[in-house]
């Protein structure tokens, strides 16, 4: 079975120089590589980039990561399709041990392990302490975030994705691969974990930029949970254990956690407004 690997980016040449060229010494001189500029400001840069490492190139006009996503898996020849973004380095043989257990048979998709750089800052430990609980408490029971697997380290079969592509409504990275995998999940096919496929994840967040994207993720979950009837908030235990990992991962990083349920919070109310009926005429009314 052969793979691609489909990389989504808008104005990030430099961090998409690193990751293909780790994507490169994969170890295997089989794997084709589908980069998505969704709208660039220099288009050129990103295509002499992918150019240089031997990717081909589709160009997007700014629809968002549901949409990259699913106009480079669709371009793409490979019967493995997987998923990882311009700011991480995938480490070798990262591709072959996540495609694995779909080539043996024992799953139609799987998730590996993401990892942050050595020297990250206290905010992309703060991301990664929140993305690690999600992924580790995707099964249990009652979960907020039924099969969630981070789509910067996923793969999944060609029948699966010509199946259940992404979900484009979902205008930003937010939430829309909370959706994938809750409906994935719900079909019996959540992601089977590979511990030996390792992508390096590289954010670089600062404080405020962090609590911005976590503001932008609360706005996803509102629109994540609108989507479905049987998705609800977790239990008080699920953000204890949350805010456990946070603080594990550093007293900073744990403050950060902290504050950014609050900046999740805000987000989904803000959503709900925006999507409450009449909303837009009362917006109107008062310019």
């Amino acid at each position: 079975m052969t793979i691609s690997i489909v990389v989504p980016t808008r104005d990030r040449p430099r961090k998409l120089r690193r990751c293909l060229a780790a994507l490169r010494a994969q170890g295997s001189g089989d794997l084709e590589i589908v980069v998505v500029d969704d709208g660039s400001a220099d288009a050129e840069a990103v295509a002499g980039t992918a150019e240089a490492a031997g990717a081909r190139l589709v160009r997007l006009r700014g629809r968002g990561a549901a949409a990259a996503r699913n106009a480079g898996a669709s371009a793409a020849h490979g019967e493995i399709v997987c998923f990882t973004d311009d700011d991480c380095e995938p480490r070798p043989g990262w591709a072959e041990a996540l495609a694995a257990p779909i080539r043996r048979g024992d799953a139609e998709c799987a998730a590996g392990r993401t990892v942050v750089a050595a020297d990250a800052s206290a905010a992309d430990r703060a991301w990664q302490a929140i993305a690690d609980h999600l992924q580790r408490t995707a099964a249990a029971p009652g979960s907020p975030s039924r099969g969630f697997a981070p789509t910067c380290n996923l793969a999944c079969s060609r029948p699966l994705f010509d199946r259940i592509p992404f979900d484009e409504s979902f205008p930003a990275a937010a939430g829309e691969d909370r959706d994938w995998a809750a409906r994935v999940a719900a079909l019996g096919m959540a992601p089977r974990f590979a511990p030996k496929a390792v992508v390096v994840h590289r954010p670089d967040l600062d404080a405020r930029s962090f609590l911005r994207q976590q503001y932008g993720y609360g706005a996803g979950a509102a629109r994540f949970r609108a989507a479905g009837n049987d998705r609800r908030l977790g239990s008080p235990g699920f953000y204890a254990s949350l805010l456990r990992g946070g603080f594990a991962a550093g007293p900073d990083a744990g403050a950060l956690v902290c504050a950014a349920q609050l900046a999740t919070a805000a987000g989904i109310a803000a959503e709900r407004l925006r999507a409450a009926p009449g909303f837009s005429a009362r917006a109107a009314a008062r310019r």
